[in-house]
């Protein structure tokens, strides 16, 4: 169970509902002064409102403590909020969009929940339909061999590395299979938060362990997950 860590008594539950009334976007889905004002307060501490003070806060989880994101070293876009939604992809459909570093959980009456991610060298390498075969919480990691062909120093966690939280895929995994076969893509979470929002060296798609947390619980086994190369495509 997760337990986000405060004496206020606010649920999980109040603090995702809170994000989604106060930060509803524009069709475009893009940050603007107005994207910055719904999540910005300045009688907080740290400038930002006390709810992403709270589902950003110390998270309890499955044996380990996840520390909290210092929000002042992030991007506002990036963060999580409830977006407008009004594409023809069906509620519970997952969408990744690399160009732009989001994904979207598709929501019932025409919204989404979006999520900033940072995309790694494998995250650029497919694009297309999958689902959603299953999802790990805490996985373990398994490098690939031509990772540790680049980095020798890997080859100690060529049988696997423990979950923790170190663990590259952080403290969740989804794997995404397309037409029963593993595309060894995964939308996972990482413990080097400040590269959300940035193309990085290693890896699939990157969230937040708070974000791949909140999308985990969302998420079904089954989901359609779509990835989006193009720099184009409208996906909002």
């Amino acid at each position: 169970m997760t337990d986000i860590s405060d004496n206020s008594g606010i649920s999980r539950r109040q603090i995702l509902t809170g994000l989604g009334a106060t930060a509803m976007l524009s069709l475009a889905g893009c940050a603007t002064s107005g994207d910055r004002a719904s999540i910005v307060d300045g009688s907080g501490s740290s400038g930002f409102s006390r709810e992403y003070q709270l589902a950003y806060g110390p998270i309890q989880d499955g044996g380990f403590n996840i520390p909290a994101i210092d929000l002042k070293r992030m991007d506002p876009q990036f963060l999580r909020r409830e977006v407008t939604y009004r594409g023809p992809e069906a509620p519970g459909t997952i969408i990744v969009d690399t160009p732009t570093r989001f994904a979207y959980l598709v929501q019932p009456g025409g919204t989404a929940m979006r999520y900033g991610v940072g995309i790694g060298r494998d995250g650029f390498s497919w694009d297309g339909r999958a689902r959603v075969q299953f999802k790990r919480q805490w996985p373990r990691w398994t490098p690939p061999s031509e990772m540790i062909a680049r980095q020798p120093e890997l080859e100690v966690y060529r049988n696997g590395m423990e979950p923790g939280l170190t663990n590259p895929l952080g403290a969740r995994a989804l794997y995404l299979f397309q037409n029963g076969r593993d595309t060894l893509y995964r939308l996972h979470g990482t413990p080097e938060w400040w590269t959300i929002g940035k193309a990085v060296s290693s890896g699939c798609v990157r969230f937040m362990n708070h974000d791949i947390i909140d999308l985990y619980d969302r998420a079904e086994n089954g989901a359609t997950v779509i990835v989006n190369q193009s720099a184009s495509a409208r996906i909002v």
